[in-house]
């Protein structure tokens, strides 16, 4: 039996991976902040559960400093969007502290206890390879965990650690389900944690998914940089004249 410890599972994406894994038999340690959902883990078949924020360091090295595991799945994250008249530092930090910062608490807590044959998985995302419009702070995060990860994966290949990259395309979760713009080809969470699942059991250094979007993702980012720029730009035009169009609906029904 495969242990598996899965950070950010009580929502989203983590929740449903937990489930997923725990169905096929893995052992699954599911760590999140929110005790309810922590309990209703608890009680599936091969779950334990551990709470504690993985941006508080002190407290991820108390909950994690005798945990041993095969694959440790860095998920916890968050997203939010830049409002250009506006910007915000403290979003940036905010988004960052979740994405990369807490994924280093983890990391550094969790290594003591790794052995030849473990591995880390690295979630990040798509939307680290074209510059979306507003999300210089969602996406600059993932780009950062994203070379994090590669770099890992060089310094502790002499100990027999792998490390995985996990990039997903749009996934149906509590947290895009604020997003204010169409989600091209966007999958389930449940169908996400089978794509994941199987990656996270392969020997690929890097998973991208769902297919045919990450596909289209990835080609696009082999472009020219000015490619980039015009479609990125276009699809900033047109989420505006959206946004545009739905506040004139709304006040005309008012």
């Amino acid at each position: 039996m495969t242990k598996i410890l899965i950070t950010g599972a009580t929502s989203g994406l983590g929740e449903a991976l937990a489930k997923e894994a725990s169905k096929q038999g893995h052992h699954v340690i599911a760590c999140g902040r929110n005790q309810n959902k922590l309990d209703e883990l608890s009680v599936l078949d091969n779950v334990t559960t551990l709470k504690f924020d993985v941006t508080d360091e002190n407290e991820t090295r108390q909950a994690l400093s005798s945990v041993e595991c095969d694959i440790a799945v860095l998920n916890a994250g968050t997203c939010e969007y830049v409002n250009i008249k506006n910007i915000e530092p403290d979003m940036f930090r905010r988004v960052f502290d979740i994405n990369l910062f807490g994924v280093m608490n983890v990391v550094a807590s969790l290594l003591p206890n790794l052995k030849k044959g473990n591995k880390l998985v690295f979630v990040d995302s798509l939307a680290r390879l074209l510059p979306f419009t507003r999300s210089q702070a969602y996406g600059a995060s993932k780009a950062a965990l994203n070379y994090a990860c590669k770099s890992f994966e060089v310094d502790l290949a002499s100990r027999g650690i792998a490390v995985q990259s996990m990039s997903p395309g749009f996934v149906k979760t509590p947290l895009t389900s604020k997003n204010d713009f169409p989600m091209p080809m966007a999958i389930t969470a449940d169908e996400a944690a089978v794509y994941m699942l199987n990656g996270i059991l392969s020997a690929r250094s890097s998973v991208y998914f769902p297919r045919r979007f990450s596909w289209m993702i990835r080609l696009l980012n082999l472009m020219p940089e000015f490619i980039h720029k015009k479609i990125c730009v276009n699809m900033r035009g047109s989420l505006s004249k959206n946004n545009k169009n739905n506040k004139l609906k709304e006040q005309t029904k008012s």
